[in-house]
């Protein structure tokens, strides 16, 4: 935080309040004067109120705006006023107190230096794209023959499954239970994949063999780290009855299914897109891998202090994005307004600290490597977003302009490009 003192001289603000009250004297209407006539004792006694105010806003922004100007000192928030002393006739004297961009040298940054990652695309990782792709357009469809389900197939099950209780206690009657008896666990019509790579060994060693119509009673010990909280670490014993045998037919790789995947009129020119759209795909993540351990690298060399008011922005847009987020995934703004912002905001504060800090030192070696953005680049940037957001580009480009939009994007825009330039020269 900075702190600036600042005094107009007497005489100007003297000749500040005459002219503020000469013009309330034009234009006030008091009964008993003519308009033009009031007199100025009775103007300052009635709107002392409104002259000092007019006055303050006449001089304390134009001398404020002089005095940064004459320090070289780039406010990045709101001055607060302090001290604050006006009368007419006595020089106007305040302080005000503000932030600053913080002074410090990005000198060495070109010593970094991070490994470039392997972005090739490998078969296998195309291969399992494209299984992805197809699998999503297979049908499950019921088996006709009369046989044993086996490797590939789907059974269709109905289960009720009980867990069993971790302690038992003996006595007279037997052995009974000493855990809370829980609700059991039902399923109709759940597809179960013989051998799939999500099926625990145990349906798979269960169901493999059996028929439609069988029954069986079986359990299944759940690991410890089991997705679903409730069966972590139990055993339960399910009793299962197979419905159906069921098999995933696959479309056939024609012009057809490229056309629908893909837009393109042959399956190979579908294979070349998608290999194109993956590896694009691999070699961005892992050059944003990169570039984020070369940020920290960078951020770790230089000490500075960080505006707080930079970061409480970072947090504002953070939680914005969070909230949006809940809002498309159904939460209902009576549940939002009960959520703790104090905790929410605080869990941001650290990453919202590393992206201002990251965002002063690539604005700093921008600086040095004298990285522009040109008119051309953030017009084509605000057609790109135009496309996406079906927001007609005059609209969008008049509403980025009116609100600042445009000038951050720009900002933005830099720092990509900068980024960009320091992988270029610091991976290897």
């Amino acid at each position: 935080m900075r702190e600036i003192e600042v005094e107009v001289p007497a005489d100007e603000v003297s000749k500040t309040y005459k002219g503020v009250i000469k013009r309330y004297q034009k234009l006030a209407r008091i009964p008993g004067f003519r308009a033009g006539k009031v007199p100025e004792s009775l103007v300052r006694t009635k709107f002392a109120k409104e002259l000092r105010q007019e006055v303050l806003e006449a001089l304390v922004s134009e001398r404020f705006r002089a005095a940064i100007v004459e320090q070289k000192l780039q406010p990045v928030s709101e001055p607060q006023l302090l001290d604050l002393q006006l009368t007419d006739g006595s020089p106007l004297r305040f302080k005000a107190a503000f932030e600053v961009l913080p002074e410090f040298d990005v000198a060495g940054y070109d010593t970094v230096r991070v490994e470039k990652p392997k972005t090739d695309l490998t078969d296998e990782e195309f291969e399992a794209e494209l299984g992805r792709m197809l699998d999503s357009q297979a049908t499950v469809e019921p088996v006709e023959e009369e046989r044993a389900l086996v490797e590939g197939d789907w059974a269709e099950i109905q289960f009720k499954g009980q867990i069993q209780p971790l302690a038992h206690t003996v006595t007279e009657e037997g052995v009974t239970a000493t855990d809370p008896a829980t609700e059991p666990i039902t399923g109709e019509d759940v597809l179960i994949e013989i051998g799939g790579k999500n099926t625990l060994p145990a349906f798979n060693d269960a169901l493999r063999g059996s028929k439609v119509g069988q029954e069986m009673t079986f359990e299944v010990v759940y690991p410890a780290d089991f997705g679903d909280r409730r069966l972590a670490g139990q055993t339960v014993s399910y009793d299962v009855t197979v419905k159906a045998i069921k098999k995933k037919t696959y479309p056939e790789r024609d012009a057809e299914l490229a056309k629908q995947l893909g837009g393109v009129e042959t399956w190979e020119e579908f294979e070349v897109q998608l290999r194109e759209r993956v590896g694009r795909r691999k070699k961005e993540a892992l050059e944003s891998t990169v570039k984020n351990k070369m940020l920290d690298e960078l951020i770790g060399r230089y000490q500075f202090p960080v505006p707080e008011s930079f970061v409480q922005q970072r947090v504002d847009a953070r939680l914005e994005r969070g909230l949006r987020a809940l809002a498309q995934q159904g939460m209902n703004p009576d549940d939002m307004r009960k959520l703790d912002f104090g905790r929410l905001r605080a869990a941001q504060r650290d990453e919202a600290e590393r992206e201002v800090r990251a965002s002063l030192v690539v604005d700093r070696i921008a600086d040095a490597e004298k990285v522009e953005v040109s008119d051309t680049e953030l017009d084509n940037e605000v057609m790109m977003l135009s496309i996406q957001t079906r927001e007609p580009y005059d609209t969008l480009r008049e509403r980025l302009t009116k609100d600042g939009g445009m000038a951050r994007l720009r900002e933005e825009m830099r720092r990509e490009k900068t980024s960009t330039l320091l992988y270029e020269k610091l991976a290897s």
